[in-house]
């Protein structure tokens, strides 16, 4: 820490524009992310609303000596040509995927798939429940027959012994 006054006092000056300059160039990164974003995403019209916002943040940065007007000017000729470039079809937009979306969109086909499983087993499940209660209204059926058979066999019998007597 400095002993001088003037010394003190432009450490404090110093660190307050260092903190100002900062939040500017945070601005600047995040209003190119923001465009880069997207012209990556294929969405031009978002792309073309925030191209005057880029621009007026880069020209505010290079006036305020955070860059040199050079780089400013070459970063908006950049981010300009990106966009006339998709917009002639001269350059296709690959929609990028980090590794998250990615994870996403597999764990989502991986649940799909099991719900079509879980799905097929339950159809599988129904159909044989139906078929095992056909065959039990059937065996029923059957079970009736036999039964009205051998009550009209019994009552046959009955009526023939009748007859011998």
């Amino acid at each position: 820490m400095p002993n001088i006054k003037s010394a003190k006092k432009r450490v404090l000056v110093n660190e307050k524009k260092n903190n100002e300059n900062r939040i500017q160039i945070s601005a600047v990164k995040t209003a190119i992310k923001k465009i880069n974003y997207a012209i990556d995403t294929n969405n031009m019209e978002e792309a073309e609303r925030l191209l005057p916002e880029t621009y007026a943040i880069l020209d505010k940065a290079a006036s305020k000596g955070l860059m040199h007007k050079n780089t400013a000017a070459n970063k908006k000729s950049g981010i300009a040509k990106r966009i006339a470039d998709i917009k002639a079809g001269k350059k296709e937009v690959v929609i990028k995927k980090d590794n998250k979306t990615i994870a996403a969109e597999k764990a989502k086909a991986a649940q799909a798939a099991r719900e079509a499983q879980r799905a097929e087993v339950a159809k599988k499940n129904a159909e044989k429940k139906a078929a095992a209660e056909a065959a039990k209204a059937a065996a029923a059926e059957e079970a009736k027959k036999a039964a009205k058979k051998t009550t009209a066999k019994k009552t046959t019998t009955k009526k023939a012994k009748k007859d011998e007597e």
